[in-house]
């Protein structure tokens, strides 16, 4: 006769290793966050060129999130969506019986194109940059949990100008350069009462702005000092966003999730540096001071960044036999950039919105069985709306998206695991012949979501 008994709930060591994971992720993000020159001089303008703030399969989806839900992936944007983390409670006394802990991580390439309108020239840059890194954690069935580090914001820039001093002859050579970005690590929880789920992400935003404009003239008799003129900014703190969404079971096997998240204006504090100087360029040391003109360290001030709220909703049909599943969404956002004020003065900025429309297809469970790409999820989507930077005219943006859900095929006896690689490819459209420049942007973005049991029963003999 075989015996079998239940043990006392024990974690696998599929945590360990996904907490290990992701500490060497966030480690190498830190490090190194990026390589390349961007070089978009839009980026100047208020905290610099956005960052896309979805995971990889939503933003093969045009980026609609609000009414999104996976429990191989994590919808950052939507923290109610944290509910739908897999997990199995034992019925009787309602404890956690297994759950399924995620890891979702993805990485950007990007190519990028500078046109000036009417004139032949341009200019083009590629660059590769972390994209996100997210942990996902069923607490209990209908409450999760997630925490991870993703960027918000890039500045990226070097332009050269030449040109004359009043007098006409005398040339000048101007050089202008911006670094810096924003970051933001967040925790959330997501919890359903019913058929609502409720969530709230609570994280801490820093980040960094240096502006420095380097101006030289240039005589064949006399020598001028270049001078440098450099403000740098730090800033940091909390930051907290929320989010609903409400499912409608419309048969069996479709289902209607209306979402909403957004979060109100916050107060940022930043501390400011401005320098006034001369210096002279050493092919060893770089650049080397002469004199100090004026410098200013350490004042205090403020960073007003804006609210804004998503709203949509997602029409799903879960595939079965002889019968495809589907997904289609949109999504309507606000920006009030307008609000945007950086120690107190406005800047080159409008109030966004933008209209994101997507979908996925998920062949049947027979044709699953009979091929690798039966269990291929296949994904398309656009979105459109204008940018919020506005130098002199509005700069409309435009952007078309496709991408591929793949699994990799799972060699666990136990079955646990569950890896998914997701692709999303990108075109991006800003501005046109009204505007000073105008980009196109190829984006191809991958990312990895990972999963695994973290605690369960087991048996043994």
């Amino acid at each position: 006769m075989v015996l079998a008994k239940l043990t006392t709930p024990k974690k696998t060591n599929a945590l360990r290793k996904i907490f290990y994971l992701t500490f060497s992720v966030l480690f190498i993000a830190s490090c190194t966050p990026g390589f390349g020159q961007d070089n978009s001089p839009y980026s100047r303008y208020g905290l610099g060129d956005l960052v896309p703030s979805t995971n990889i399969n939503t933003r093969a989806m045009g980026g609609i999130s609000t009414g999104y839900n996976d429990i191989y992936s994590i919808n950052f944007n939507n923290p109610a969506s944290y509910s739908w983390f897999y997990a199995q409670k034992e019925p009787k006394s309602n404890k956690l019986l297994y759950g399924r802990a995620i890891l979702d991580i993805g990485l950007n390439f990007e190519n990028r194109t500078l046109i000036e309108p009417n004139k032949p020239g341009k200019f083009t840059a590629s660059n590769a940059l972390f994209s996100h890194v997210q942990v996902g954690i069923p607490l209990r069935k209908g409450w999760g949990l997630s925490f991870g580090l993703r960027p918000v914001t890039r500045i990226s820039y070097k332009i050269i100008q030449g040109g004359r001093v009043e007098n006409g002859t005398d040339s000048t050579s101007t050089l202008s350069e911006g670094d810096g970005g924003a970051y933001l690590p967040t925790i959330g929880t997501g919890f359903k009462i019913g058929h609502l789920s409720l969530g709230v992400n609570v994280g801490y935003m820093f980040g960094k702005k240096d502006y420095s404009t380097r101006k030289s003239i240039i005589n064949d008799t006399v020598s001028f000092n270049a001078g440098n003129f450099e403000t740098k900014t730090n800033y940091g703190d909390f930051y907290f966003n929320m989010g609903a969404q409400y499912r409608a079971n419309l048969d069996s096997s479709t289902f209607l999730t209306l979402g909403a998240y957004g979060n109100l204006k916050h107060h940022i504090n930043a501390t400011q540096d401005q320098v006034r100087e001369t210096f002279y360029y050493d092919p060893n040391q770089g650049y080397v001071r002469l004199d100090s003109v004026y410098e200013k360290t350490g004042t205090k001030g403020v960073i007003e960044y804006p609210a804004s709220f998503t709203v949509g909703a997602t029409l799903e049909r879960t595939p079965g036999i002889k019968k495809s599943g589907w997904l289609i969404g949109v999504d309507f956002s606000r920006t009030n950039w307008q609000d945007y004020r950086f120690f107190g003065q406005v800047d080159s900025l409008q109030n966004k919105w933008e209209l994101r429309v997507g979908g996925e297809l998920r062949p049947a469970f027979d044709a699953a069985r009979k091929s690798y790409f039966g269990n291929v999820a296949y994904r398309a989507g656009f979105f459109i709306g204008p940018d919020y930077i506005k130098v002199k005219e509005v700069m409309p943006q435009f952007g078309a998206t496709l991408g591929l859900g793949l699994p990799l095929r799972n060699f666990n006896r136990l079955n646990n695991q569950a890896t998914f690689i997701n692709i999303a490819f990108e075109y991006i459209k800003r501005g046109n012949n009204d505007n000073l420049l105008k980009e196109n942007l190829f984006r191809f973005s991958v990312g990895f979501s990972l999963s695994d049991l973290w605690f369960s029963k087991k048996k043994y003999e």
